[in-house]
């Protein structure tokens, strides 16, 4: 596996090593020791799965207060998605930043959002599904959100929004 830094602290995309030949090719796409060595968290308890069947379809931003805060570990394995971290830590010198990039089965990338980021993406096809192992089970009660065109951070988006839950569409506007 490949680490990059992006240019928000802690958040790293990474990209699978392929040993190919005639049959295909063979990678990993998880290493608990790497993990250790680029100094991220490797505790993963969960991993959730998402199915969005529209082109365009948005899920997200979502985070968890502490102590339930989750890292996200995300890996699109059919179609594409447009994928979008935010850095909500409020002593962190990247706060309110955001990164976004495609993740899709043949470009090998995945995102790895430490602990206090806001996650969500954009499917670029339809019928896409994308998957992510989680550093903290999922808490109701301390789940969060930030809309996906929420002015305090103009996220671009590649596509207009053709889908997207209520809940969603409804957070308020992002206060420091």
């Amino acid at each position: 596996m490949e680490f990059t830094e992006t240019n928000l602290r802690g958040a790293f995309v990474l990209q699978i090593k392929k040993i190919e030949d005639e049959r295909g090719y063979f990678g990993r796409a998880w290493c608990q020791e790497e993990f250790l060595r680029h100094g991220l968290n490797p505790r993963m308890v969960q991993l959730n799965v998402g199915l969005s069947h529209r082109r365009g379809t948005m899920r997200g931003m979502h985070y968890q207060l502490a102590p339930h805060a989750e890292a996200k570990f995300v890996r699109c394995t059919r179609g594409a998605i447009y994928d979008v971290i935010i850095d909500l830590r409020e002593r962190s010198p990247t706060f309110g930043r955001w990164y976004g990039l495609e993740l899709a089965p043949d470009n090998g990338l995945m995102v790895y959002a430490p602990e206090g980021f806001a996650h969500g993406y954009q499917t670029l096809q339809d019928d896409t599904e994308m998957y992510y192992l989680t550093s903290s089970p999922f808490a109701p009660a301390a789940a969060r959100g930030v809309r996906y065109d929420d002015p305090a951070f103009e996220i671009t988006w590649p596509l207009p929004v053709s889908f997207i839950s209520a809940a969603d569409r409804g957070w308020p506007d992002f206060r420091a």
